[in-house]
């Protein structure tokens, strides 16, 4: 089958699944095959050969539905982490986006962080499942921290002229870094030390 440097679809573009009443019952069991693979092993288990074998589904129904295994095991990640990071209500701004930033350091220390950061690598030489990553988990982690974002400035809390988009890669790139280099370990008081540096720029006092 053809990698993803072999597909016709556009590099950035989210490819639209087959629709009918069989597609989408296809397309439900190679994402439960691909959650479970993902949980047992990480990326690397979840093979399209593996993912064939367990959802039942032929490689070539696979690759008609997505473009790569990247992009298959991007989507089945977005599903198994949708309700992983609850968004805190602490009262203050700086309390949750504080909360939030201990909440993405747990989760990059845990075995699904180690995914998380796979799928990072595995974007590097694959446009398309890149696209899948960003659509299907990286937009809706964005979405939930910029209402965090958005109370702060509702409360007054927010240095004028600091958007969503800013704040949240101020607070929250520094811990990518560090999960993808090992720079330092992603520990609470880690956290708790990036956060003050971050929020004394982004708040106002």
């Amino acid at each position: 089958m053809p990698g993803p440097e072999e597909a016709s679809i556009d590099d950035c573009a989210i490819r639209a699944h087959p629709i009918g009443r069989r597609s989408d019952r296809v397309h439900e069991s190679v994402l439960r095959a691909t959650e479970e693979l993902l949980r047992e092993g990480g990326l690397p288990a979840a093979t399209v050969d593996a993912i064939a074998a367990r959802s039942g589904a032929s490689k070539a129904t696979i690759y008609k539905h997505w473009p790569s295994r990247t992009a298959v095991a991007a989507k089945a990640f977005g599903r198994m982490m949708a309700d992983a990071l609850p968004l805190p209500d602490t009262g203050s701004a700086r309390g949750d986006l504080t909360a939030q930033l201990r909440q993405v350091s747990a989760f990059y220390a845990s075995p699904e962080g180690q995914v998380f950061a796979q799928l990072i690598a595995a974007g590097v030489d694959d446009p398309q499942g890149a696209a899948y990553f960003r659509e299907y988990f990286l937009a809706g982690r964005r979405t939930a921290i910029a209402v965090l974002w958005r109370r702060a400035v509702e409360r007054g809390e927010a240095r004028p002229g600091v958007d969503a988009d800013t704040a949240t890669d101020v607070l929250f790139g520094p811990l990518v870094f560090r999960l993808l280099t090992h720079h330092q370990p992603p520990t609470e008081a880690e956290a708790d030390r990036l956060a003050a540096a971050a929020l004394d720029g982004l708040l106002i006092h």
